[in-house]
């Protein structure tokens, strides 16, 4: 399927905040929305929201109804050049037989969000050749301190064209800072992991790795042939769980075409180590002899990277120096 890559935003587009997953009514709970708005507006950005946004069940989420309105929605609206989540969860795969990829495919634009909204992104690409964008979410703005280098990455691939160079961040958090503003660790950075050295290009594929796999079996799976394959996982995810969800996806027939890993930070009460991670790599045979790098600023730890889902990527593994660079297109 060809690709289809959405126009980059411009100063004075509409954003549409949409929840597909879980409701702002419980993000609302710890209400930032001041540290947002201003945020958008110095990118010189609007906000809009759907209108069932604030729609909240037993489970934070709102009606599979609901949900797709606002998505059809927000694709249908000329006036609107990108959609940003407003949260993660736990259901946006329930969504996926609801969709019209048609009306998708015809007005191709930004979706941005990551963690849950992996199985809608991931959905997209495979269903209609759409490049989606793993990244912050609309809640992920209302994080008033040490946000400059999620905010830098976020807006290097939105509104500029030239290619990426990922290099890591010198520190990194892992705490509710929603919570406590006044309060956030950070964490010096050791650095990424070189598991295992190569050089490798490719289609990127991936985001959370659970949530990825909610994907196999259905038609909306998309093919790993040729892919460049870059995953995390958050707190609930222990050792033995990542290794059986990367077990199970690397089952998949078309994995052998998987051309390089680059795995996320994990959070730390998931107890994985260093030692654990190249434990659970070298017991995989699908993963011989590909470039493989971790400890990537992607996932449930800040800063995080804004990435490609369907974009270029090309992948070095080595101990003295590692590179991960993807087309912004």
């Amino acid at each position: 399927m060809e690709l289809i890559f959405p126009r980059k935003l411009n100063q004075g587009d509409v954003i549409r905040v949409v929840a597909p997953a879980r409701s702002r009514a419980m993000v609302m709970e710890h209400d930032h929305t001041d540290i947002i708005g201003a945020r958008f507006a110095e990118l010189g950005l609007t906000l809009s929201y759907g209108r069932h946004v604030d729609e909240r069940d037993a489970l934070d989420s709102s009606s599979i109804a609901s949900r797709i309105a606002d998505l059809h929605e927000a694709f249908a609206d000329p006036s609107v050049a990108a959609i940003l989540t407003v949260i993660g969860g736990y259901n946006c795969n329930e969504l996926l037989p609801f969709l019209d990829w048609e009306l998708i495919r015809a007005n191709p634009k930004i979706l941005c969000g990551y963690s849950d909204i992996t199985a809608l992104q991931n959905a997209v690409l495979a269903r209609t050749g759409l490049v989606t964008y793993s990244g912050p979410h609309w809640s992920t703005f209302g994080m008033r301190d040490h946000f400059e280098q999620t905010l830098e990455w976020f807006t290097e691939v939105m509104f500029g064209t030239a290619p990426i160079g990922l290099t890591p961040a010198a520190r990194w958090s892992d705490d509710l800072w929603f919570l406590d503003q006044d309060r956030r660790d950070l964490i010096p950075n050791e650095g990424w992991w070189p598991i295992q050295p190569g050089t490798a290009e490719g289609r990127i594929v991936g985001g959370n790795l659970c949530t990825l796999n909610l994907l196999q079996g259905t038609p909306y799976m998309p093919s790993l042939d040729g892919a460049i394959l870059i995953v995390e996982d958050d707190f609930e995810s222990h050792p033995a769980t990542f290794a059986r969800d990367l077990t199970s996806l690397l089952q998949l027939p078309d994995a052998a075409g998987i051309r390089g890993l680059a795995i996320g930070r994990f959070q730390n009460a998931s107890n994985m180590t260093r030692a654990l991670l190249e434990q659970i790599i070298g017991s995989q045979p699908a993963l011989t002899g590909i470039p493989i790098l971790a400890n990537i600023d992607v996932g449930h730890t800040y800063p995080l990277a804004t990435v490609p889902i369907g974009g270029h990527a090309g992948l070095t593994v080595a101990d003295n120096e590692s590179l991960l660079t993807f087309q912004r297109h």
